[in-house]
């Protein structure tokens, strides 16, 4: 459903949930394939119902039985219970044909495209597979781990697969709330008797940790599990909270800001009926009575709105202008080495010298990405385009050097050359270098490990 797409899109391809929509939107309206004229490659993608039509359920189990082993198909096809204030207007998000798999499409798709075509593939196909089976497991691991011989006893409990059933397709995403989690852990096949080899030891200790801030995916979660919005209003939300400044994102996960905290602030001061987290859930239930016959629209309406008005005149009498709403920096101003503020203007957030009007001085804001210019040495700084709203990365010299690049640079220098490395997706990387040409992944970029050997037994 589109909650879950927008969560997993997130979680697996780091997609907003507009950037998920919007590209759901192209294969939804359909596409050129092989010379053909356009084809919808998937179901209208608004949607919070999980049923499939019976012909795309009978395909999936062809497929699956052709693809994965008649085990992998169950007796009868798998329903699956909608939310109970689904609409159902719409069924599941799924490809308009199984047989279209992805790899089929590799070289007509755009990457983006791809990559959320094969998202929904995956999961529409292993929504119709037999489950995967685990035994549940303790291991008991005898270490001696001091020189007198002293033995000590190290205990791993989770899982280990006898048969991957829909696993074999794809595996659900999981928040980093649920990943701390050892429950469901898949542990390696080990037997009794086995001698096993330290390979590092990593003491920790744990403490009690407030809950991580919300990012896209447990945001939309929240909302879906507070039934706040529809599945065609999910991504509006994410973007108009931002759009406004009222929030702002800090490695992937959602950061309040000044003025979001007084917008918050005065809202529940003048509103409290209407920011209530239980209000638009209680509205959105009311609303489909109206729908479906059960209640009279206009004494609902004149319900809310007569109280609704009263604080709304309140409001504007009595609501205070709030002022200081500009967020510090740790930049210096330019022209009068006074601290610098973060404004918004009508091309976004830019550096203002915290004198205004008395320093007009202003800033650029960039965010450093700790690699070099090729050209100059200078440091490559990220910026945003005021009319794609795409990031780029150029050198923070400009305009004197004029050297850009679309992908984010990294910090390492390339392993064969020296030269400057880009990131290609989450775990690839190449030299900029063409006459260089290497690849490989980020992880052989990083530094080794120093590993620690004992002897350990069992």
């Amino acid at each position: 459903i589109t909650s879950t797409l927008q969560q997993e899109a997130f979680r697996k391809l780091r997609f907003t949930a507009r950037r998920t929509m919007s590209v759901a939107q192209q294969l939804y309206e359909g596409l050129t394939i092989n010379g053909e004229g356009p084809i919808g490659l998937i179901t209208y993608m608004r949607t919070d119902s999980t049923n499939m039509a019976d012909e795309a359920v009978a395909e999936a189990r062809r497929v699956i039985d052709a693809r994965y082993g008649a085990a992998s198909v169950p007796p009868q096809p798998r329903k699956y219970q909608s939310r109970a204030r689904a609409q159902e207007a719409h069924e599941a998000i799924r490809p308009t044909s199984f047989a279209r798999d992805p790899e089929s499409l590799r070289g007509t798709l755009q990457r983006e495209q791809y990559a959320l075509y094969q998202l929904i593939w995956q999961r529409a196909l292993a929504s119709q597979m037999t489950d995967a089976r685990f035994d549940q497991t303790s291991v008991d691991i005898r270490a001696f781990a001091t020189p007198s011989g002293q033995n000590y006893t190290l205990r791993a409990s989770g899982s280990i697969m006898k048969f991957a059933g829909f696993l074999a397709v794809y595996q659900e995403g999981r928040d980093e709330i649920d990943s701390e989690n050892d429950e469901g852990r898949i542990l390696p096949d080990l037997r009794e008797g086995q001698a096993l080899t330290t390979r590092t030891i990593d003491p920790s200790q744990h403490f009690t940790q407030p809950l991580p801030r919300f990012n896209e995916a447990t945001l939309v979660k929240a909302l879906e599990e507070r039934g706040i919005g529809r599945p065609s209003t999910y991504a509006p939300i994410l973007a108009t909270i931002q759009d406004r400044g009222y929030v702002d994102k800090d490695d992937n996960r959602f950061k309040p800001l000044k003025l979001g905290f007084a917008v918050a602030d005065l809202l529940i001061a003048f509103f409290p009926q209407i920011v209530d987290l239980d209000f638009t859930s209680h509205m959105e239930e009311e609303l489909d009575e109206v729908a479906r016959g059960e209640r009279e629209w206009v004494p609902l309406l004149r319900e809310f709105y007569g109280p609704f008005d009263a604080r709304l005149q309140v409001a504007k009498t009595d609501m205070p202008r709030v002022r200081n709403i500009d967020e510090d920096s740790k930049e210096l101003c330019p022209e009068c080495q006074k601290p610098m503020v973060v404004k918004r203007g009508r091309f976004g957030p830019f550096l203002s010298c915290s004198t205004f009007p008395e320093c007009k001085g202003t800033k650029r804001i960039e965010a450093k990405t700790d690699a070099h210019c090729p050209d100059c040495g200078g440091d490559l700084v990220a910026r945003r385009s005021s009319k794609t709203k795409r990031t780029f990365y150029g050198c923070s010299n400009f305009p004197t050097c004029a050297f850009l690049v679309n992908e984010k640079p990294l910090p390492q220098p390339c392993p064969q050359c020296g030269g400057l490395i880009l990131a290609r997706g989450r775990d690839s990387a190449r030299c900029h270098d063409a006459g260089c040409g290497w690849q490989g992944s980020q992880e052989e970029l990083a530094a080794p490990v120093e590993e620690t050997s004992i002897a350990v037994g069992m």
